[in-house]
């Protein structure tokens, strides 16, 4: 059962520590997924990096600023951006709840909405909390809905009666609740029509509703009309069969395999513990199928970092601002810096995250970490354990053991191909 419990530690949080790693082989598979993703009492490892206090958005208030105005504001944002980056690292890095901490990272992806556009810190941070206090599907999609980030990025301010955009209503439809092939152009249509009267309040980090611009009519949307409106959307959304599965499937991507489909009783069983995502992850882990998955993910480049400075002992907190903005560079050149997914349908997988450029940028970025300590005279075997990893391959080993600075063998073992797949 070992294997199995790394597996679950290192799917379902960041990366264990060689510390955690040998608790929960103690205390057994089974007890390990319930307190992974049923932990009891509060995350005193996360209370260290609480949510961040950006204040107000620079440009709330402000008409016509002046290109002083504007720079100044723009330069602002551009900090605050850079805070809230280094925030979630950090926190990703400290918190002990790991399983809690990646599925928000799920949800960043599945709702993926990027600050690239959105511009404002502040709106991206609300949308964030959002997908942190929401207890269910039920409650993040109705939270979703009429969040300004997420409203702002696919123009549902300019979803008005005289002038509707669709382009919300689409991606709840195809992307966020239902997947493709669960619904027609007219849904869409007519789903569009829900969705107008919402203006963003800057200031308020908030979504207001203007009725004047709502579309109050009758509406059929999945062959049920009436009067409805964003909230009376969701709710159809999530009422409909098609939403528990096309959730599970999507689970099954980000924790399972990318490359292989979920099988159909493994998606039903989850579906039945919709809406709650942790009770649906519990089914996932226990598997057989999950387990036969062991060996074929590659890590996202966060996932990456994060699980590289757990198991260092490093925490970004501590970084120096200088080291902190390299590797936040660094990730940008991954192609998965925190908050800027690149279009809505959200970040790549697989052998996306391989290529030679990625690998050379990796390498870099392991070095730069590896720097921040001092650490004595290692083996092969020592950084192994010190990864969480059972062992390395004949061919890995073979380059390892001609190593003696030791610098170099944790870098070596960060950019190794067992360290890079799960």
């Amino acid at each position: 059962m070992s294997d199995d419990v790394a597996l679950l530690l290192r799917r379902a949080g960041f990366g264990p520590t060689a510390a955690e790693l040998a608790a929960a082989r103690k205390a057994g598979f089974t007890a390990t997924v319930s307190t992974t993703l049923f932990p009891p009492g509060p995350d005193i490892g996360a209370s260290r990096a609480p949510l961040p206090q950006l204040g107000r958005d620079p440009y709330a208030g402000q008409k016509n600023p002046s290109d002083a105005q504007r720079a100044a504001a723009d330069e602002r944002r551009r900090e605050q951006a850079e805070q809230l980056s280094r925030w979630w690292l950090d926190r990703m890095t400290v918190a002990d709840h790991q399983a809690a901490e990646k599925l928000v990272f799920f949800w960043h992806g599945h709702w993926a909405t990027s600050i690239t556009k959105v511009k404002s810190p502040q709106l991206i941070l609300a949308q964030h909390r959002t997908m942190r206090q929401a207890g269910d599907i039920g409650a993040l999609a109705h939270g979703m809905v009429v969040d300004p980030a997420l409203v702002h990025w696919l123009d549902g301010q300019l979803n008005a009666k005289d002038a509707p955009n669709e382009n919300l209503a689409r991606e709840l439809f195809e992307l966020f609740l239902l997947g493709i092939g669960q619904y027609g152009e007219t849904d869409v249509k007519e789903a569009g029509r829900t969705l107008t009267g919402w203006q963003i309040d800057l200031g308020g980090e908030r979504t207001v509703f203007d009725p004047r611009r709502h579309d109050p009519g009758t509406k059929t949307v999945l062959g049920v009309t009436g009067r409805h409106d964003a909230h009376a959307l969701v709710e159809l959304l999530l009422r409909n069969p098609a939403c528990p599965r096309f959730i599970a499937s999507r689970l099954w991507f980000r924790y399972a395999s990318s490359a292989v489909p979920i099988p159909a009783d493994v998606q039903e069983r989850m579906a039945a513990e919709f809406p709650d995502p942790r009770a649906m992850l519990r089914v996932l882990f226990t598997e057989d199928a999950f387990r036969a998955t062991a060996g074929t993910m590659v890590k996202q480049p966060v996932e990456w970092l994060v699980g590289a400075m757990r198991q260092l002992g490093l925490k970004p907190a501590d970084a120096p601002a200088e080291t902190m903005t390299q590797i936040l560079d660094g990730l940008a050149g991954l192609g998965q810096r925190p908050f800027t997914p690149p279009s809505v349908g959200g970040w790549p997988s697989g052998a996306a995250w391989l290529t030679s450029a990625a690998a050379h940028v990796r390498l870099t970025l392991a070095a730069k970490l590896v720097r921040l300590l001092d650490p004595g005279r290692m083996s092969p075997e020592d950084v192994a354990y010190l990864l969480g990893l059972d062992r390395w391959t004949n061919r890995t080993h073979a380059v390892l053991r001609e190593v003696t600075n030791t610098r170099l063998l944790l870098t070596l073992g960060l950019v190794s191909p067992e360290y890079l797949v799960t």
